[in-house]
């Protein structure tokens, strides 16, 4: 099961294994209060998708597809995340404002799907 929360929000014992699944630190988020199990760089979308992106609504649908062609060379590196996914709860971190619409939700439909 993965669960998603913002960076921003408070840890608890129920979010499981806590994966921080951005390229970059949360901005004013101590390392201490953040509370990650893991920080996975490589899940994050590249530098060049997340600038093209910018957060903009109506590139959703592309940045999704060109997102998950991104995760799909990353092979035996997604085995492993899903294997450990089927074995114990998981909460995806996050640092984007828009909830429904951000790389921990796209990498959450990827994985489920």
């Amino acid at each position: 099961m993965i669960q998603l929360k913002r960076a921003y929000e408070t840890a608890s014992p129920n979010d499981g294994l806590r994966i921080l699944v951005e390229r970059l630190w949360p901005r004013g988020v101590s390392k201490q209060n953040a509370r990650i199990d893991l920080w996975l760089k490589d899940l994050a979308p590249s530098t060049e998708l997340r600038k093209w992106y910018g957060h903009d609504p109506d590139l959703w649908p592309e940045f999704r597809k060109r997102y998950w062609a991104e995760l799909g060379d990353l092979g035996d590196f997604l085995v492993l995340l899903k294997y450990v996914i089927k074995e114990r709860k998981v909460t995806f971190v996050f640092a984007a404002s828009d909830e429904e619409r951000n790389s921990a939700v796209a990498l959450k439909e990827f994985l489920e799907g």
